[in-house]
């Protein structure tokens, strides 16, 4: 169907009412499925695990929050296109703020070739442990020829689905059902899992489900609530185990928040709109398109896993673990998988450095680290197993018991596969535009594919960065990463929805307009709070000094510049 035959569609199924528009509307879907495509990658999975991990059911409110705010800037976004026409990287140049304008292309450049990380580490994973581990696993190949050839195949998937995009017409069609697909065959994986687990014996409580739904950020400042009767058993040292855990869940959250809507989606919608040829008469389309095709999926994936993780881990560690007397990794290793083992005497080892101090502990040899592990009274040893780095792997095979090993390590290596690499296609496809809009050329061509590349030579990567560590930590980093980039797409279109020159007779006003600025300015607000929170908490030190004031120098350099160019266009 061309553009001129959408828009009949459209203003027919207007005169006949609500229900054929709605109608209507599902057909004409298809940019919302791409941004569903991008948003249910290994960031949202990371972070319903962990959310799901460290607060149980309680913050289930938070990633529907995020998201319906997301769609609110995402929904002004599209209205400013549709309204205008114009491509949104050269308008924000000449109407708001060029160094605006460039910072946000140079975030979305620089967040695809960061999240395309943990995309390759998680996928190829996914393909060596859960769908082919008699053919790439331990027991068939060196765990290197495993990923080279994991990641091989995952390329070349991205690449032949991006290819098809490029090709237009028929292809780009059958571009947008293969996300389709992938998007359904991800919300059948996770939501078998929570059908299976509720028709098992003590397996989901749906009344503290439903409860979780109702806002509390009181737990960015301190722990969830089942952790209460293991710190009171910490004694002196249950305010060190309640900073540990109150650590770990602001991570989290700020990861959450800032995989639901990410800086690059931010540049991937317009875009896409101008390329299907939308104007004004698609606005509707356009945020009806942004609910059904973004904000369902989004909510029956990450709500299904954080209820799976929150089932399976939250407040409860192996128990195998704390059975025992733990001594070496390797003896671990035969009670739990080896990302556990490690991840355990990680914790436990900290607890030794707030008691003894750092010099001291790293003074000690193996055996005497060994013995004072040993000394360890059983409420830290079941604390530090609880805060255990766990990933979706580790969650699957918790579930054998309950749904069998062939169902729960198949449907979580499927669902995790088509995470991983619908979010690789569409990385590849923004990367794409970006460094065509960039460069002022169009859309499509050698410019565009060797834009899509530059993700792919990165992401392969992705697995050697994190080898034998919890692959699913990656995305938190890389998420916590985007947030702090994300204000920039925000602040730029909230000036450009209050711009006269721009919108002129399609600038809201009123009522209207009162209602859409505190929306977006909601939505703004607490970008910038969660990306100043995550600068702040970043203490780790390059050359010496910690990360939060080089990121702090950055950004004060970047908003000198924009102020100096405002001043410089306004004399002119």
């Amino acid at each position: 169907m061309n553009i001129e035959s959408q828009r009949a569609a459209i203003q027919a199924a207007h005169q006949r009412g609500r229900l054929p528009t709605l109608v209507t509307y599902t057909k004409l879907s298809g940019p919302g499925w791409m941004q569903s495509a991008i948003t249910l990658g290994g960031g949202s999975l990371a972070g319903s695990l962990y959310l799901g991990v460290l607060a149980g059911y309680q913050m289930m409110w938070l990633q529907p929050l995020a998201m319906v705010l997301g769609i609110v800037m995402l929904s002004a976004m599209a209205y400013v296109t549709l309204s205008t026409g114009r491509r949104p990287l050269s308008m924000i140049n000449q109407e708001v703020n060029p160094v605006l304008g460039w910072g946000w292309a140079i975030a979305t450049l620089l967040a695809n070739l960061v999240w395309c990380l943990p995309q390759f580490a998680l996928g190829s994973a996914a393909l060596r442990q859960n769908l082919l581990p008699g053919l790439l696993g331990p027991d068939a190949m060196s765990e290197t020829t495993g990923i080279c050839v994991s990641v091989a195949l995952m390329a070349l998937g991205a690449a032949a689905a991006v290819w098809f995009y490029e090709s237009g017409g028929r292809g780009a069609k059958t571009f947008e059902w293969v996300l389709k697909i992938l998007v359904a065959v991800i919300i059948c994986c996770f939501l078998g899992v929570v059908i299976k687990l509720s028709g098992s014996e003590g397996g989901i409580d749906w009344r503290s489900v439903l409860s979780g739904f109702w806002p509390q950020p009181r737990l960015m400042l301190q722990p969830a609530d089942a952790y209460t009767s293991f710190l009171e058993a910490a004694g002196q040292y249950g305010g060190f185990w309640s900073e540990r855990i109150i650590g770990q869940q602001r991570d989290v959250l700020i990861t959450a928040a800032a995989t639901a809507v990410g800086v690059n989606m931010t540049f991937l919608l317009p875009y896409s709109l101008l390329d299907r040829g939308w104007d004004r008469d698609f606005r509707g389309l356009a945020v009806f398109d942004l609910s059904i095709g973004l904000f369902i999926p989004f909510l029956l994936v990450t709500g299904c896993v954080v209820i799976a993780s929150a089932a399976r881990f939250h407040a409860r560690g192996n128990a195998d673990l704390v059975a025992g007397t733990p001594v070496t990794q390797e003896q671990l290793v035969q009670a739990a998988s080896p990302n556990i083992a490690s991840n355990y005497l990680r914790e436990l080892d900290a607890r030794l450095v707030e008691e003894y101090g750092k010099q001291v502990v790293s003074g000690w040899t193996h055996e005497e680290l060994a013995a004072r592990r040993a000394e360890l009274p059983m409420a830290d040893r079941q604390l530090a197993a609880m805060l255990v780095k766990r990933d979706a792997f580790d969650l699957a095979r918790s579930l054998e018991p309950l749904t069998g090993p062939e169902f729960s390590h198949y449907v979580f290596g499927i669902g995790v596969v088509a995470m991983t690499l619908s979010s690789i296609i569409v990385l590849m496809l923004i990367n794409g535009f970006v460094v065509c809009e960039m460069l002022g050329r169009p859309s499509g061509g050698t410019l565009h594919a060797v834009g899509a590349a530059m993700p792919l030579a990165i992401g392969v990567l992705g697995p050697f960065v994190m080898r034998g560590k919890a692959m699913f930590w990656l995305a938190v980093p890389t998420s916590i990463f985007g947030m702090i980039l994300l204000p920039i797409a925000y602040g730029a279109f909230l000036f450009l929805m209050n711009h006269r020159n721009v919108l002129r007779d399609d600038l809201p006003r009123g009522g209207r307009r009162v209602a859409v600025n505190i929306a977006m300015g909601v939505a703004v607000a607490l970008a910038t709070f969660g990306a100043g929170w995550s600068i702040w908490t970043r203490t780790q030190a390059i050359f010496g000094i910690q990360i939060r004031w080089i990121a702090i120098g950055v950004l004060a350099l970047f908003l000198l510049a924009a102020w100096t160019c405002r001043r410089v266009s306004r004399q002119a």
